[in-house]
């Protein structure tokens, strides 16, 4: 870092935190030094006034130079100012530190993937992608704890799957994102929240109404799953044998009625076969069911 950094980042931390700051840095600083000073910013209520004075006070720039690319960049063009983006998602980022770190690097790919196609259209392709392989390198040259580097590093990667989310996706679907999300899911869904910047109200709550339905339907089929099998795979193969009943809608209504037994409590979910045959064999209107159902009827002249 160059000589004097500490007294700018102290600069930047008092405009983001609304307080007077007295941490001592060595100048210049350490490598641990510098990224105590970027958590006690990125951390801050106003992170986004922080940050612009590290890049007035010509900090940002050889500290990362991947974020700085994106100052100006799209001002005046066809597309949002991405630098002015980046600010507006770090501030609408819960407080969290990896999220922050993943909030002011997530678009850096755009600058190498930019491209202005026929007809005056701007893409990104794969920016997403390409942003997470340059975080390797700064990853390289920062000493950013072990713990979070690959959270961030997936953040980066991740950051526009769930504003991709339509009420097609199948349960399937919706799982493996999940699954996918693992212990980063709720910073995954903040940061997706926090990337609509859109100057359009109605854009803005689209969008997150989208990316909470997506987590509504997670905590549903997470509540769905952790529910007990009401009955064992194969019991149906179980009841035919014993009670020679024909594959058909007789059998069916015998399932849905075993099934509801057990979600009312009366009977236990996930137990053995021979527990769900003799429960059948000593209810009446359940064997009734069988015998008007069996082959043997059926075969009767």
């Amino acid at each position: 870092m160059p000589k004097g950094a500490g007294e700018k980042f102290l600069t930047a931390i008092e405009a983001a935190t609304g307080e007077e700051q007295r941490a001592s840095w060595d100048d210049p600083m350490s490598g641990d030094q510098v990224m105590e000073a970027m958590e006690m910013l990125l951390t801050a209520p106003h992170p986004d006034l922080g940050l612009e004075i590290l890049v007035r006070d010509g900090v940002m720039e050889p500290l990362l130079p991947e974020a700085f690319a994106m100052v100006g960049f799209g001002e005046g063009i066809r597309h949002k100012d991405v630098w002015a983006h980046t600010k507006q998602v770090v501030r609408q980022t819960p407080p969290r530190l990896t999220v922050r770190w993943a909030a002011l690097l997530h678009d850096i790919g755009k600058v190498p993937t930019r491209r202005f196609e026929q007809g005056g259209q701007v893409t990104f392709i794969g920016h997403p992608e390409v942003g997470a392989r340059l975080f390797d390198r700064i990853a390289r040259r920062l000493p950013f704890p072990g713990e979070i580097t690959e959270h961030i590093r997936f953040l980066i990667a991740a950051h526009l799957r769930a504003a991709g989310y339509e009420e097609s996706w199948t349960d399937s679907a919706v799982r493996r994102f999940a699954r996918d999300g693992g212990d980063d899911l709720e910073d995954l869904l903040d940061l997706a929240r926090a990337d609509i910047t859109s100057k359009h109200p109605e854009k803005v709550r689209k969008g997150l109404r989208q990316i909470n339905l997506l987590a509504d339907r997670i905590a549903d089929l997470r509540e769905q799953d952790a529910k007990p099998v009401a009955l064992p795979t194969g019991l149906g193969i179980a009841l035919m044998e014993r009670f020679e009943i024909v594959p058909g809608p007789g059998l069916g209504r015998l399932m849905k009625a075993l099934k509801a037994t057990v979600e009312e409590g009366d009977l236990q979910a996930g137990a053995h076969f021979e527990h769900y045959l003799d429960y059948v064999q000593e209810h009446d209107e359940l064997r009734e069911l069988c015998k008007n159902f069996s082959s043997k009827r059926r075969r009767s002249p």
